[in-house]
């Protein structure tokens, strides 16, 4: 059988791996990295319209077809921050004990008594697939859940180990990850546009 080659358009070694286990077997997977390719200014104003940048970049830059996501958690009480500024909570050197830290120092500005609280929050993850057709494919997954008042579990990556899904009581950080790219974000927007490869 013929193998395709497709890039997976981010420089998060997370998000790269989850995909990476999303994708078909039958495929060749390249990364950013691979080639030395930098990341592209994300000025989208929505997770669809960063995802469509990063998929249309990378697609441009290495002539394959793209699969990129961009993907937050938004907070209820904090009227859904961090959002599609996730990972710049995290700064220039992505540091997400630092984005959960500010997470949690904003959550006690807006209530000082949220550990005892049921705070809602939801995961996001758009993706997009540029070049396969000739528009881009795209799709939302969306976790619903709430967030830990402490930090559990070493799996994962971002903010999983302070997001706990709904019906559940254990964070992402704490899932199996072949548990995890069953059931979250990521998982429920691939399945979405899974029929194109």
């Amino acid at each position: 059988m013929l193998k395709k080659k497709i890039i997976i358009g981010t420089n998060n070694v997370g998000k790269l791996r989850e995909i990476k286990d999303l994708l078909p077997k039958n495929y060749i997977v390249k990364a950013p990295k691979d080639f030395g390719f930098k990341s592209p200014k994300e000025n989208g104003k929505t997770f669809l319209e960063n995802s469509l940048i990063k998929a249309k970049y990378f697609h441009k830059k290495s002539k394959m077809i793209c699969i990129s996501d961009d993907s937050g958690l938004e907070i209820k009480l904090l009227d859904n921050q961090p959002g599609i500024y996730s990972a710049r909570w995290g700064g220039k050197q992505n540091d997400f004990n630092l984005a959960i830290s500010k997470v949690y120092k904003k959550l006690s500005q807006k209530d000082k008594n949220w550990k005892r609280k049921k705070i809602k929050a939801k995961f996001t993850c758009a993706l997009t697939i540029f070049g396969l057709r000739k528009i881009p494919i795209q799709s939302v997954g969306i976790s619903f859940g709430r967030i830990s008042n402490k930090k559990l579990g070493k799996n994962g990556f971002g903010y999983d180990p302070i997001f706990i899904p709904k019906g559940k009581s254990i964070t992402f950080g704490q899932m199996k990850p072949k548990f995890k790219h069953k059931i979250d974000h990521r998982a429920k927007a691939f399945k979405k546009i899974k029929k194109f490869f």
